[in-house]
């Protein structure tokens, strides 16, 4: 193997590594929340790995661009953070519902339009809102194991200044250590293959409404809209409607095996398409069929994984998913708070949405982002 596929290879890993480690618990977190059994959890991340993958290899041999995938972290904090969802088959039916959107927004460029209009303040303070719930929770647990929690928070203040790509999957080896030192970690799985469990759809407006839209909305406005821009600034010009398409598709296949959405990466994708991917940028698209090759048996391996998360204890995970989300929870809100004439707006739509509440059974997330869009529709209405 050449000096440049070694680089390549090893970039594509730490990607996946730190894709996989920092944001897995976000997604137990997720699949916890809407009553998933421990099979159908492992089936929800094998699922996300085989869409990754397999979106990952096609579109970078496609198109000869690192074209890097992977599962939406903010939409799992949605799903995490979101109440009154029945029950898994109901949030099957949103996730489906999701991925139909993304594909009508590669097939229909008005929709891709609208979503881009969008005022970027308010998109922010949606996602903000869904962040801000699960990194204060990370805090909620300091009382009850400041031991373990305390010094993975310093863990995590250092690593962040000397290797921030890797921060969180440090934070996460480390709480283990602690976890182990303290007895607190659960009897460990033994090593098997993921097995796929299908899950029926069932469609009920409420969650389709309430969790369906959000989760095609923070999908497209927090993942897939940064992902183009990372590719656009490495010098790629990918194309927008069929890697949507890809991505849309492979999301609506796996959303029977329990899986929610699956999009550009952002923060993975820099890894793959610099320099320290390869010297070359016409041969870097060779770090998305490693980053495949890597997320294929993250795939095979799925159950045992999610087995040996499960017997990490709680404040452990929820100390990681803080910790990971931290960073994006500060981007959001400045982004959120940083334009003069919809600042009014963007911090109620971050009130409603961290609130928490379910009206007529509809989640805040979308109740948030209806109040920021009425408040600045209103504002601009009276200004005529």
């Amino acid at each position: 193997m050449t000096k440049g596929l070694a680089s390549t290879a090893t970039a594509a890993l730490v990607a996946t590594l730190a894709g996989f480690g920092g944001t897995l618990p976000i997604v137990l977190a997720a699949a916890a929340a809407v009553g998933a059994t421990p099979a159908q959890a492992s089936s929800w991340v094998a699922g996300l790995a085989i869409a990754t993958a397999v979106s990952a290899l096609w579109l970078s041999v496609r198109y000869r661009m690192p074209i890097i995938t992977a599962w939406s972290t903010p939409g799992a904090a949605l799903i995490a953070s979101t109440a009154g969802v029945p029950d898994l088959s109901a949030a099957v039916g949103a996730f489906v519902l999701a991925a139909l959107l993304v594909l009508a927004t590669a097939a229909f460029r008005p929709l891709g339009w609208l979503i881009e209009r969008i005022p970027p303040a308010i998109a922010a303070a949606m996602l903000a809102g869904i962040l801000l719930r699960l990194v204060v929770a990370m805090v909620e647990m300091v009382p009850q194991a400041p031991l373990l929690v305390l010094p993975m928070v310093a863990i995590f203040l250092v690593a962040r200044l000397v290797l921030p790509t890797l921060a969180s999957l440090i934070v996460l080896l480390a709480g283990g250590l602690l976890a182990e030192g303290f007895g607190l970690l659960g009897p460990m799985p033994s090593l098997g293959l993921s097995r796929l469990e299908l899950v029926p759809p069932a469609f009920d407006l409420a969650t389709l409404i309430g969790l369906g839209v959000p989760l095609y909305l923070v999908t497209m406005a927090s993942q897939n809209l940064p992902g183009f821009a990372v590719l656009r600034a490495s010098g790629y010009q990918p194309p927008t409607q069929p890697v949507l398409g890809v991505t849309g598709l492979a999301s609506l296949v796996t959303a029977f095996l329990g899986a929610h959405t699956s999009n550009l990466a952002a923060i993975s994708a820099a890894l793959c398409t610099g320099p320290e991917a390869h010297p070359d940028p016409a041969e870097r698209w060779k770090a998305g069929v490693f980053y495949a090759v890597w997320w294929a048996l993250i795939a095979l391996f799925g159950a045992s994984l999610v087995g040996l998360f499960s017997a990490l204890p709680p404040a452990l995970l929820a100390t990681v998913a803080g910790t990971a989300l931290l960073g994006s929870m500060a981007g959001a809100m400045g982004t959120a708070l940083s334009a003069d004439k919809a600042r009014f707006a963007a911090a109620g739509t971050l009130a409603v949405t961290a609130s928490g509440v379910t009206l007529l059974g509809v989640g805040s997330a979308f109740w948030g982002l209806c109040f920021g869009l009425a408040v600045l529709g209103l504002e601009r209405a009276l200004k005529r």
